[in-house]
């Protein structure tokens, strides 16, 4: 199979779904062609592991001042920002040439995100423009519906003012947006069931809408050969995120002065990239209780070293990589309802559920004060993933998938 894969940021472990999608593509023995965009040199850099593995890369860079330009661009019209966020003229020039030539080859073409999508609406007109014979199938993966979150977030007031207008002006044209897009991509793909019924919802329920759930490297993110410290509790996450800026929020001020009131040595370890300033302030007002990390080479050593994951999360979209991630590590997690809603765990084997301060205090502290709990939780959690979350099966689901959609398109 052909598949020409469009992602409007580079794929790597941090954006880990088109990372390990493309990987599993090129492992299965399709043709993978990654169009995307690049904005440093680091991001630069990653894309060669996939020219490594056989992955025909065609990339060209995104500076802030194109960005700017592109949000500026779309504000007078009825499109939502994100929309044209990351589209690079440079980008689609290669494209554009690269379809010129080869475009009859092509079995397939797959666009990541809200911000992918309008790659579709130019894909179209060039495939019109060079005559092509054939109708290619394009799928959407949408990952989230965007204003699902947004409609959270908002609700709950956990993002700054600023934001938080922003996404009160962008909700309406979210909404509409992606409920037309819904309908016009062959098949459109999701992480959980709630943010596939939202674009249904959207779409007036008729939009091909399914549900492809992320996974998790089993052979990289496992169980530690080592001690874990005692007395430690980790949040881990890209830090500059809003959702996950509320709830360690939400936790460092409201669940664990419960735990340290019982407990004083625990300490909060909240790892990940590009801390917020109020995350960077909770570590500068209790430096003896708080550590943030900020940008770390390799994620595991936080998850395989803590004695328990917190993940109480207020609001969010699709599937928390941060839970299958301490999962796989075997460390016990406790989370939110909300973190766990794409999931299919037993609560009390797999992992524990706490929706309070004072039930999520709780459930910490059991597991800080009972390792032999932790031990059950944490290999329940391990087995959990790799019965549901291994990207090799994922990759196979999305092969079967592309498959489903080719056949239909070539049969109508």
């Amino acid at each position: 199979m052909n598949v020409l894969y469009i992602v409007p940021y580079t794929p790597n472990p941090i954006r880990v779904r088109p990372y390990q999608l493309i990987r599993a593509l090129a492992r299965r023995g399709h043709r993978v062609t990654l169009a995307t965009v690049w904005e440093n040199a680091r991001e630069k850099q990653e894309l060669d592991e996939f020219i490594k593995n056989g992955v025909d890369v065609i990339a060209a860079p995104l500076t802030k001042q194109q960005r700017i330009y592109n949000s500026l661009r779309t504000l007078p019209t009825a499109l939502p920002v994100q929309a044209n966020f990351c589209r690079s003229p440079q980008l689609l020039r290669s494209v554009g040439l690269r379809l010129n030539a080869h475009a009859q080859e092509l079995d397939i073409v797959h666009t990541e995100h809200l911000r992918g999508a309008e790659y579709r609406v130019w894909l179209m007109d060039q495939m019109q423009a060079h005559g092509l014979r054939k109708r290619i199938p394009v799928v959407w993966d949408s990952v989230d519906c965007i204003s699902y979150l947004f409609e959270q977030a908002v609700r709950y007031n956990s993002a700054s003012p600023i934001r938080r207008m922003i996404m009160r002006l962008e909700l309406g044209r979210t909404r509409r947006y992606e409920g037309r897009m819904a309908n016009r991509f062959d098949r459109v793909l999701v992480t959980s069931q709630a943010d596939r019924q939202a674009l249904l919802d959207l779409s007036g329920g008729t939009a091909p809408v399914s549900v492809l759930s992320n996974g998790v490297e089993l052979a990289h993110f496992v169980p530690a050969d080592r001690l874990r410290h005692p007395d430690t509790v980790v949040f881990s996450g890209k830090m500059s995120y809003h959702a996950n800026v509320a709830a360690a929020l939400y936790l460092a001020t409201q669940v664990m002065p419960v735990v340290w009131e019982k407990k004083p040595s625990v300490r909060l370890i909240i790892a990940g990239s590009q801390p917020a300033p109020a995350i960077r302030q909770l570590a500068e007002s209790q430096p003896e209780r708080v550590t943030v990390t900020g940008r770390i080479p390799d994620m595991r050593q936080p998850l395989q070293e803590a004695s328990v994951s917190a993940a109480p999360l207020l609001y969010g979209a699709g599937i928390q990589n941060k839970v299958l991630e301490a999962m796989a590590c075997a460390t016990p997690v406790v989370a939110s309802s909300r973190a766990l809603a794409a999931l299919t765990v037993q609560p009390g084997k797999d992992c524990l559920v706490a929706d309070t301060p004072a039930a999520f205090a709780d459930a910490l502290l059991r597991l800080l004060n009972d390792d032999t709990l932790c031990g059950q939780i944490g290999a329940a959690g391990r087995r959990y993933v790799e019965r549901n979350h291994d990207w090799g099966r994922i990759g196979a689901a999305l092969d079967d998938i592309y498959c489903s959609v080719i056949r239909t398109t070539a049969s109508s």
